[in-house]
């Protein structure tokens, strides 16, 4: 009966990584090679400029503090709660993620290639931007925590951690440094190594280890989940609002479609995120089950 759960665990955990993967083919296919694509992305980083200037001061806030010197920090403070509860296998995993995400997002920034349409000359220049790093930093060390916290603050960990990784996409966006599709395709990457980290930690976990079904965070998950979905179906409705306007320059637009097109894209970072951390949630307690053995 443990194996058998195991291996369902273990395909359900190839299936997200696939899922998550694929997904993220399909973003950087749609907005960097599509016309349109790339035309609901530009509108929704000329949006921004709409209250701007009241939003500046945190958002720079929030985007300085992310550095080189802040995700090792980060990670090291990880790496200890997971040592402190006897976990060595989960600090080294954890450790794992968040450097293979964010190494990962770099290597695509680098090697990936965006066309020129003509759509947003302004930024032509700048080549390639999917995925956002600094989304990559936030997300991964929020879902890395999850893994790591005890059972009693998991919940508050993945809301607050998912809220962060949350505001440092849209803060992205309204600083002008990212489009959309970045932010949505860094949470992505990090979902798929979440995965990959996932079986890592199945692969060693002790046979005598004991999984307790009561620990399973259905309720929390699912709550994380919806407030995603919904999210996602809001931002879905804005764009397809907008696509029937994709004929018209984004320099000629009007403020209503540039705002919805804004706080439509806001939407779908914060609802990819609260999915991809209530996947993390929902599976946490057999891949880090409350008795080790």
């Amino acid at each position: 009966m443990r194996e058998t759960a195991r291996g369902w665990t273990a395909v359900w955990l190839v299936v997200l990584a696939l899922i998550q993967t694929a997904a993220f083919g399909l973003v950087w296919r749609f907005a960097v090679h599509t016309e349109l694509g790339q035309w609901l992305d530009t509108v929704a980083l000329t949006g921004n400029r709409i209250g701007q200037d009241r939003i500046d001061d945190p958002v720079d806030t929030l985007l300085n503090a992310m550095s080189v010197v802040s995700l090792l920090a980060a990670t090291a403070v990880i790496g200890f709660i997971a040592l402190i509860r006897g976990r060595k296998a989960l600090a080294v995993t954890a450790t794992l993620l968040i450097a293979g995400a964010n190494v990962t997002t770099q290597l695509l920034k680098h090697y990936l290639l965006r066309p020129d349409f003509g759509i947003d000359p302004e930024r032509a220049a700048a080549g390639n931007s999917l995925p956002s790093g600094h989304t990559t930093v936030a997300a991964s060390v929020a879902v890395a925590l999850i893994l790591v916290l005890p059972r009693k603050l998991r919940v508050a960990g993945a809301f607050l951690g998912a809220g962060y990784a949350a505001a440092a996409g849209v803060a992205t966006l309204s600083a002008g440094w990212h489009r959309p599709s970045d932010a949505v395709a860094a949470y992505l990457v990090v979902g798929a190594w979440a995965a990959v980290a996932g079986l890592v930690l199945l692969f060693f976990q002790r046979e005598q280890a004991v999984v307790e079904p009561g620990d399973a965070h259905r309720v929390a998950g699912a709550v994380l989940a919806g407030t995603g979905v919904v999210a996602l179906l809001a931002s879905a409705v804005a764009l397809s609002w907008l696509v029937d306007r994709s004929t018209v320059p984004v320099q000629a637009l009007g403020r209503r479609p540039l705002f919805i097109g804004y706080a439509g894209s806001a939407a779908g970072i914060a609802g990819t995120i609260a999915v991809v951390a209530a996947l993390v949630l929902v599976v946490v307690h057999r891949l880090v089950p409350r008795w080790k053995g």
